[in-house]
């Protein structure tokens, strides 16, 4: 143990060094009454004293005084977000037993602010009614309280005078403000520490720890000394991988979906990712890998997998609503584990444009099977049907399609997919009947780093696919390209203003644009484009417009761009505008045009997504595709 006094009166400081320590925070008692927290860091266990003097009047729910002494902004504001006095008083608790309750266990977060920002030496008095709340015995406690007084003495701010933490490899890089002559900020020790430790166990070094350490502050010149030395502990392998909790889930197909690399030096980052691979599945509400306490001879660290399965089943029903678009329906069923595996059988429904004022009722049905870790643990395989029925504005189709898919999850962030799918498509329009059928070969990729996919307030988000296809009879071969970026940036925090963008392209190329499949062309307007425009409202006439003669282009962009601002917890307001182009055989050619729509809207915070109200009106375009105001209303953001 260091102990080092300090020579000011009615101020102490107490370090204790290579001791460790689980007792909670005590108060001693005497005439004057010192506060003792005993905080143990990663091994590093530090035992600091903060003197409180016994004074004066104080206490009760309206009437609460909190006094900081020469200091304001910051450290105020962390002092009255810490206190458990004010927090009684925010929760609008009256009775005497709360408030004493709060009065007595005031000290502690205050000390513990207070070492956050490097004050090592406050004074504190959390008087109730003029007795130091401190002095006061349990079973003495007052019947009724009249007012609490905290007063809070921050001291002057240490700085460090020696900062070490060693030995350390090659690319540890500890906090920047660890350094001697910066403030002694007590989150920097463990922060320090922490970083040592992390350095060795991403090297194979998986039971890395404290040795040594020596931290003492000097009141004298308002210095701390942190010196901690580490032990490494040996290099270590990945023993087997030990499954506990499954119920009907094969543990064959558990080691397999992991894809714990056992007999590989020992890796973070690997531990991790065998973690990401099953809760992936879906099949499990929780999933912790644990490495085990001792080393199994030579070298080998044998880690535990406790899973909890999910039911079998999961229902899901939704519906989004557009005033000119109509009433969307979409529902499915889900089989999480249909074979004891991890597959995945979804089975799913949509109706929409139901009550659409441009075209009749769409309805589809879908089937697929999904199985995880086929071929590496990293990539499943997936199977797909769906059969359906399009009544659009230019066209009614009936449509069939039969694939089959690979998805390799490269981070989880990065996703790659590669596919190969036949469609078949019976078209009827104004004109004539046409049939389509081709084979196609769809790669695409995903990068996705938002914050939350349903109300992303930072990150990117891009999604990219390459589908070329070979036509048979009627239908030409040519090529898709299509992809969607988006990027969000918040400024401020508790209402915070995020600022949202998107943008759309793609292309056919290599066929004609009668014989290229329908659902590869383009239309523009709608929730999913632009809003204040009917849905896919702008194509490319292709006959006189009085017969209808409408069908997609070949060449599509849109912009869209919106400003959120949260006016509370749970409400959020929106202004947006969207703007796009279809383009009949390429961009820029004779028989594009463009549109454009903004406006405004609500959203509502339910806690797994925004409940979203938008509406929206034509603010221009080369042709009038606007039919006045549309609302649209569904679940999360637009984009």
């Amino acid at each position: 143990m260091t102990l080092r006094q300090n020579p000011l009166p009615g101020r102490s400081f107490i370090v204790v060094a290579g001791a460790s320590c689980n007792t909670r925070p005590t108060l001693l008692r005497g005439k004057r009454v010192s506060q003792s927290i005993f905080r143990p860091v990663l091994g590093l266990s530090i035992l600091l004293t903060a003197t409180v003097t016994s004074f004066g009047p104080v206490a009760a729910e309206s009437r609460i005084e909190f006094r900081v002494l020469g200091q304001s902004g910051k450290i105020e504001d962390n002092l009255r977000s810490a206190s458990a006095v004010l927090s009684a008083r925010r929760e609008k608790k009256s009775a005497a037993e709360d408030l004493f309750a709060a009065a007595r266990a005031e000290y502690g977060p205050l000390v513990n602010t207070l070492y956050a920002m490097g004050h090592y030496s406050p004074v504190i008095h959390v008087l109730i009614d003029g007795r130091e709340a401190a002095e006061i015995p349990p079973l003495d406690a007052p019947d009724s309280i009249g007012k609490i007084t905290v007063t809070v003495d921050p001291g002057p701010r240490f700085r460090f005078s020696t900062a070490t933490v060693s030995p350390l490899t090659r690319d540890t890089r500890l906090p920047e403000g660890f350094a001697p002559g910066k403030v002694a900020e007590s989150g920097l020790v463990r922060e320090a520490v922490q970083s040592g430790i992390d350095g060795w166990r991403e090297v194979g070094h998986a039971k890395a720890k404290v040795a040594g350490q020596q931290v003492v502050a000097d009141h004298a010149t308002q210095r701390l000394s942190a010196e901690v030395t580490l032990d490494p502990g040996p290099r270590l392998r990945f023993g087997s991988l030990i499954i506990k909790g499954e119920e009907r889930m094969r543990p064959r197909r558990i080691h397999k979906i992991a894809g714990l690399p056992e007999g590989s030096t020992y890796s973070p980052e690997d531990l991790e990712r065998s973690a990401d691979r099953l809760r992936r599945t879906g099949v499990f509400s929780s999933v912790t890998l644990t490495e085990a306490e001792t080393i199994r001879a030579p070298d080998l660290l044998d880690i535990t997998a406790t899973v909890v399965e999910e039911k079998l089943h999961r229902y899901s029903i939704g519906a989004e609503v557009a005033s000119f678009d109509g009433l969307d329906l979409t529902g499915y069923w889900l089989h999480r584990n249909l074979m004891g595996g991890g597959e995945r059988l979804k089975i799913e429904g949509e109706i929409s444009n139901i009550g659409a004022q441009a075209s009749g009722v769409d309805y589809s049905l879908g089937l697929s099977l999904d199985r995880p870790a086929t071929i590496t643990p990293d990539t499943t395989l997936g199977f797909t049907t769906e059969i359906g029925h399009l009544n659009e504005e230019d066209y009614t189709a009936d449509v069939a399609t039969l694939g089959t898919n690979l998805s390799h999850y490269f981070s989880d962030r990065l996703t790659g997919r590669l596919g190969l799918e036949y469609s078949y498509a019976k078209v009827e329009d104004v004109v004539d009947v046409y049939t389509y059928k081709h084979l196609a070969l769809p790669i695409g990729v995903t990068w996705d780093n938002r914050d939350d996919k349903l109300d992303a307030r930072k990150g990117t988000y891009l999604d990219a696919e390459f589908r070329p296809f070979l036509g048979f009879g009627f239908t030409d071969s040519g090529a898709q390209i299509k992809a969607d970026g988006r990027a969000y940036k918040t400024f401020g925090d508790a209402r915070g203003v995020t600022l949202a963008g998107r943008a759309q392209i793609g292309a056919v190329f290599g066929s004609d644009l009668l014989q290229t499949p329908r659902d590869y062309l383009f239309y523009s307007g709608g929730g999913g484009s632009v809003r204040g425009q009917p849905y896919q409202s702008l194509g490319v006439i292709a006959g006189p417009r009085s017969l209808g003669a409408g069908i997609g282009g070949m060449a599509f962009a849109a912009v869209s761009g919106e400003i959120r601002a949260r006016v509370s917890e749970k409400i959020g307001v929106v202004g947006f505008a969207d703007a796009g182009y279809v383009g009949g055989m390429e961009f820029g050619d004779s028989l594009g045009d463009w549109h454009a729509g903004a406006g405004l809207g609500l959203r509502y915070n339910t806690g797994f997504g925004p409940i979203r109200l938008d509406i929206a009106a034509p603010v221009g375009g080369s042709r009038d595709t606007g039919d006045g105001v549309q609302f649209y209303v569904g679940i999360g953001q637009a984009f």
